[in-house]
């Protein structure tokens, strides 16, 4: 009788990830270039937010996404698409894989063509990324705060 009343367990939702500190992206090539930042990562890659911030805390760029769509507030103006690669790219200058960077910051090792994630260091707060095709090669360093 009492397992008409017994709740059937469902699966549960991702969980609203948090993560803050540094972030470097280097781009070698013939205009080589760097970005570097803090920054503030939360959600999940299908829905969430990246706030970067200058080394005095002011707000470079902030990307909020859900399935519908990704904003982009950055120097004072908004960018909508449906693609959170397309604004994050614009906003650091390269491209990253979010749904990698959100398992690499969790400590799985995903593929990504091209990339080659270290994760030896995500104990002490360390993640190193690079991409060697297509050039050019670019190197992702992650510093998070404790």
């Amino acid at each position: 009788m009492l397992s008409g009343c017994a709740q059937i367990p469902t699966a549960a939702p991702l969980a609203n990830q948090h993560w803050s500190g540094r972030i470097a992206l280097q781009v070698d090539g013939q205009e080589a270039q760097s970005f570097s930042a803090s920054f503030e990562l939360q959600g999940t890659p299908s829905q969430g937010q990246l706030e970067l911030l200058s080394p005095l805390g002011t707000q470079l760029a902030r990307l909020q996404w859900d399935p519908n769509q990704a904003t982009l507030n950055a120097r004072g103006q908004t960018q909508v698409s449906h693609s959170l690669e397309s604004l994050l790219l614009q906003a650091t200058g390269t491209p990253i894989p979010v749904t990698a960077l959100f398992d690499w910051l969790s400590g799985t090792q995903t593929h990504v063509d091209g990339w080659q994630a270290n994760l030896d260091a995500l104990g002490q707060g360390r993640l190193m990324a690079r991409r060697d095709a297509p050039p050019p090669r670019t190197t992702l360093r992650i510093v998070l705060d404790h």
